[in-house]
């Protein structure tokens, strides 16, 4: 009875497939080695995070369970510094303990590509821990390190490769560093109990605003050479203070560094007698106002003349109503000069009187001068005590709780908006506590939690 190969792969493929598990290959097939990675120059030096990387060094040399686990937010910069310990080995800027230790980057998707039969993907994975264990001054890195919780497991096995690394894992033979996210930590880390014991948890907080600038300082020669342009230190600092501001969806320093980043793709659209060698304040203003969709800040010569006719021009489309206007245009001008109070909305107004005086109007004309957008809410709709959910989106285990609400959905999209709630006494006494929250603070959290900020409207 002969043998034949299995179905869809020829006797070759088997071959060639046994020669990868076999020997010293599953690291180079299945990983990344990030030492060799930061010997060609492909990994930006780390500045700043001191904390993080002593206590990192400080787990990594523990006898067992020596497994940091680094917990942020979305581009705090957690690979980052997985990457950057592996250029300071290279360096030689780190204990003596750690002078030998490679860092292996796992790479999940080569992992499970291909494993077609059953015992496939556990051999392949095997293979890389045995040969870690092997390797005295291993140390393994799994970015997004959730993935491994359920990946390979059958249906309703509980083979999966969190529990084929966990013996490894608590007797310290292997050392292996996560990165992972506070969301994806909750849903998928923390279930698994008996994982978690094996990792120390280690918190990355988002830098502050002078620390995102030392390490855009040190970073900024990189991006230089990249879009071959020079970045002045005024730059630098505006970018990461008006990101700070005005970004708040994402996190610093990733958002600083975008902004650095693509102020110097800007340069490359122009033809080359147009180009500037060095990037200023102006145009990293200009890019960020066009990233946060509000008018530069640096007002430029249109804007103050719109500013000053602001007045003259609302009172030429509506008439008797003078006061209202006046009250208006004041508060758009001491926001724009800079005096108002930055945790709260340019002007918050309630206009009050008689059917057809023009309060609506007086809204549109003001949209319409400034030349932003105009969100109108007819608070007629909103007289039960229910539609609340209806502004900021429902609340979970409701229909409709993925979907976002239409007050913050709408001020997400158009942060610089004139925000009208036409006939707001008919609306139900939990919208005014609602609105409440945002004059005072200008920050309004949505039902799945994403802040939106109200501080431009």
């Amino acid at each position: 009875n002969e043998t034949r190969p299995a179905k869809g792969s020829s006797p070759e493929e088997a071959e060639d497939q046994s020669a990868v598990k076999s020997g010293g290959e599953a690291l180079e097939a299945y990983c990344v080695d990030l030492n060799e990675k930061s010997r060609q120059g492909k990994v930006d030096p780390l500045i700043g995070r001191q904390a993080e990387v002593d206590r990192s060094i400080q787990i990594l040399c523990r006898r067992t369970k020596n497994n940091p686990l680094l917990v942020g937010d979305p581009g705090v910069g957690k690979t980052a510094i997985a990457e950057g310990l592996a250029r300071k080995i290279v360096n030689g800027e780190v204990p003596d303990v750690l002078k030998d230790a490679t860092i292996y980057s796992l790479d999940m998707g080569a992992l499970l590509a291909g494993t077609r039969y059953r015992g496939d993907f556990e051999e392949r994975l095997k293979q890389v821990v045995k040969e870690l264990e092997n390797h005295d001054n291993a140390v393994l890195f799994i970015d997004e390190i959730h993935t491994v919780i359920g990946a390979g497991a059958t249906s309703g096995g509980a083979m999966d490769a969190s529990n084929l690394l966990k013996p490894a894992l608590a007797s310290g033979t292997l050392r292996c560093m996560g990165s992972t996210t506070y969301k994806e930590y909750r849903q998928h880390f923390e279930k698994d109990r008996a994982l978690v014991r094996r990792f120390q948890k280690i918190d990355v907080n988002e830098p502050t605003v002078e620390d995102t600038v030392k390490i855009l300082k040190g970073l900024k020669t990189y991006y230089e050479q990249h879009h071959k342009v020079r970045y002045t230190d005024s730059a630098v600092r505006t970018a990461v203070e008006l990101s700070a501001r005005y970004m708040t969806d994402r996190k610093l320093p990733d958002k600083a560094i975008d902004v650095i980043d693509e102020a110097g793709a800007s340069q490359m659209l122009l033809t080359e007698s147009k180009r500037k060698k060095v990037i200023g304040q102006k145009e990293v203003e200009a890019v960020i106002a066009k990233m946060a969709r509000i008018p530069a800040k640096s007002v430029s010569k249109s804007d103050t003349e719109s500013l000053r006719e602001l007045e003259t021009d609302l009172k030429r489309a509506v008439f008797g109503q003078e006061q209202a206007i006046e009250q208006v245009s004041a508060a758009m001008k001491l926001a724009r000069a800079g005096l108002r109070d930055p945790n709260k909305p340019i002007g918050s107004f309630l206009f009050s009187g008689p059917t057809g005086v023009g309060k609506t109007e007086v809204a549109k004309q003001l949209a319409a001068t400034l030349g932003i957008e105009m969100q109108r809410f007819d608070m007629s709709e909103y007289m039960e005590r229910h539609t609340v959910s209806r502004l900021i989106g429902a609340p979970p285990g409701y229909v409709g709780h993925d979907q976002g609400g239409l007050l913050t959905d709408a001020v997400d999209q158009h942060p610089h908006a004139v925000v009208l709630l036409d006939e707001i006494e008919k609306a139900h006494p939990d919208v005014y506590n609602i609105l409440l929250q945002v004059m005072d603070n200008g920050m309004l959290t949505d039902a799945v939690g994403k802040k939106v900020d109200f501080r431009n409207v």
